[in-house]
């Protein structure tokens, strides 16, 4: 490639080397095209996490090149983390189906970001035409949800064709077939990159038509002469509406359970997507008003998310719902990679309530909407592509789905494996990697509409690991410990004898105080006044006791060191109730001052003693009452955490 000719760069920020996420930039000299905006959940060390999106640091330094998106289809995974980004970026028009963008719209409002874009509805083969470079066309395709398409990007160095999440179905439930003739007609034209779906690259042969798993469901549904929980992804409303077509054909009553799952099935209703009777859905507080036989719960939790209907049943933790012994329940989803322990938990305190738990490939209860090897022969024989560009999984399914692109005639200097961030550049005859932008992951705390930083998590990591270990200590101005440290243990295990353990603190932080006061405490040049750097002394202070602790309890707990200090007179004032067995005789009237609050340390701050660096004089005489005066003089300190260095998230 020449130094002035430009390429099209194609930027993952999300989906590669894992399920979920799914974020793919394209971008030609001052434009940005973006394309699907996916989430993925959280693992199970991300305590108190919810959501996990994408790092978006390339998209907030580019936000003035973003022309609009383009969305394939409704999964969380490809629009989950749309709502989120627009509070960050604003995205001029977003283009997709009917459903997808009527389950987005509701996202947009919950989060009050609606006014941030417009969204825009497409049919199959409609093109829409974003900035100056980039035409898309949007293609009918065939996947486990409603309303899903492929597109084709013309660009100014050629079509590229993104299959989105697909599988050739034949005998598609909803009547909607894939159109391969518009992908043919790509591939006789000419098709410049495929990027294509590789979550079963690793299965041989076709993947099965949702219409195969009709009969088996029906099967399951004859066969439970009791109560009948069913539970599958609430996005795919095909499965959604083949069970609520066979609990009216079985005359079960419907009680969903689930916010996404209402929310899916209310607009997917209205959009005609799912047909069934009013009078077949219930609420759920009327289901102990039917028999057992006549009720079905359709609810989320297929994949063991710990706050999910399903899961909280399980866990005996949902106020209307308890199993019962005669309960079945029915699994109509298999695990997505990295959930299976999860789902396997569920699975298990289900059972030892005493349910009936259909789950597994060999009941035939679920199919996937994702392509096998087969099916992505069939893709690469129809679009002919120059260079192949492997997307949407793990390490091993890109390297797996690369070699079938080989095999199919696409030369391996023609493809790239690719990492999150990667730079792909792409030119009429060239595909290659060069740099990288940003690509860690942002985690959301949504009970508290917050982004959970790398450094809380590993600090909430850290003490769910080894504890905590808060410390309370107060210093005279004379740099003198008034009394011994406060030490308190929460979720610590050791074997060290506790009293010991305060001594030891109690003999670093002297050792500190004695050995290194004078750098904290200075007379000012023709002053008896003192300057005391508070905030470094606390510094100090912790990364000695840190070191100790680490070593007497061979654990690294996380410490709270909190640090207090009188001033000078109510110094004066601990010091001499400490010393005095007797109080003297009060002094004249107004020869005290009151005695004055605390002086809360915080260490890292701009303003190491509180208000500002204050010059603090030499002790004055002694105050009346001095025991009573100390203990008004004190005041809470704020705290101040260490730990250990942040890891990249």
């Amino acid at each position: 490639m020449s130094q002035t000719e430009s390429a099209l760069k194609v930027i993952p920020l999300g989906g590669l080397h894992e399920i979920g996420k799914n974020t793919l930039v394209f971008e030609y000299e001052d434009e940005i095209l973006l394309y699907d905006a996916g989430l993925s959940f959280p693992t199970e060390g991300m305590h108190g996490v919810n959501i996990v999106l994408p790092d978006t640091t390339y998209l907030r330094e580019n936000r003035d090149k973003i022309k609009g998106m383009v969305v394939t289809h409704g999964h969380e995974d490809h629009i989950g983390g749309i709502a989120f980004h627009l509070k960050q970026v604003d995205i001029p028009v977003i283009y997709g189906p009917r459903l997808a963008l009527a389950l987005l719209r509701g996202k947009l409002q919950e989060a009050g970001v609606e006014d941030r874009t417009e969204l825009r509805t497409v049919a199959p083969r409609d093109f829409i035409r974003i900035g100056k470079h980039f035409l898309v066309e949007f293609i009918r395709n065939t996947h486990s949800m409603a309303d899903s398409f492929t597109v084709a990007i013309h660009t100014p160095k050629g079509i590229i064709i993104q299959t989105g999440d697909f599988k050739f179905d034949h005998t598609p439930v909803d009547g909607e077939k894939f159109d391969i003739q518009r992908l043919a007609e790509y591939g006789e034209k000419g098709v410049l990159c495929l990027i294509s779906d590789s979550t079963n690259s690793e299965v041989p042969g076709f993947t099965p038509s949702e219409g195969s798993v009709f009969p088996n469901l029906d099967r399951v549904f004859s066969q439970a002469k009791a109560r009948l929980m069913v539970t599958t992804f609430a996005s795919s409303v095909h499965r959604v509406n083949m069970i609520l077509q066979l609990a009216e054909k079985h005359g079960r009553s419907v009680a969903i359970l689930g916010r996404s799952m209402l929310n899916v099935i209310a607009h997917a209703r209205t959009l005609g997507y799912i047909r069934c009777k009013d009078s077949t859905i219930i609420p759920l507080n009327s289901i102990h008003k039917l028999p057992d036989h006549k009720v079905l719960i359709l609810m989320t939790g297929s994949q063991g998310e710990p706050m999910a209907a399903l899961t909280r049943i399980s866990r005996q933790e949902h106020r209307q719902v308890k199993i019962k012994d005669s309960d079945t329940v029915v699994f109509s989803a298999n695990p997505i990679p990295g959930n299976t322990i999860s789902v396997v938990n569920v699975i298990d305190r289900l059972m030892m309530q005493g349910a009936k738990v259909i789950y597994g490939k060999a009941h035939g209860i679920h199919v996937s909407g994702h392509g096998c090897q087969e099916d992505q022969k069939w893709m690469i024989a129809l679009t002919k592509p120059k260079f192949f560009l492997p997307v949407h999984g793990e390490h091993r399914m890109l390297v797996k789905h690369s070699q079938t692109a080989q095999s199919m005639g696409v030369p391996a200097e023609n493809m790239v494996i690719i990492e999150n961030g990667d730079i792909v550049e792409l030119t009429e005859d060239s595909i290659r990697k060069h740099g990288k932008v940003p690509s860690g992951i942002e985690l959301i705390d949504t009970s508290r509409s917050g982004i959970v930083t790398s450094k809380v998590l590993e600090e909430r990591q850290q003490i769910a690991g080894d504890g905590a270990v808060t410390i309370v200590s107060t210093v005279t101005e004379e740099g003198k410990l008034f009394a011994k440290p406060e030490m308190h243990l929460r979720g610590v295990v050791s074997s060290v004898d506790r009293g010991a353990l305060q001594t030891r603190i109690q003999e670093s932080i002297a050792i500190v105080l004695n050995e290194r006061w004078t750098e904290f405490a200075r007379k000012l040049p023709g002053s008896d006044k003192i300057d005391i750097d508070w905030a470094g002394l606390q510094v100090q202070m912790e990364r000695e006791v840190n070191r100790l602790l680490k070593r007497e309890l061979q654990s690294n707990p996380m410490l709270v060191f909190l640090m207090q200090s009188p001033d000078a007179e109510g110094a004066a004032k601990l010091s001499k109730a400490r010393r005095q067995a007797t109080p003297k005789p009060e002094p004249k009237r107004g020869s005290a001052k009151p005695a004055k609050s605390v002086k809360p340390v915080v260490a890292g701050s701009a303003k190491p003693v509180v208000e500002k660096k204050k010059v603090i004089p030499a002790p004055k005489a002694e105050a009346a009452n001095p025991i009573a005066e100390a203990a008004s003089s004190t005041a809470p300190t704020r705290r101040r955490r260490t730990r250990s260095s942040a890891t990249k998230v």
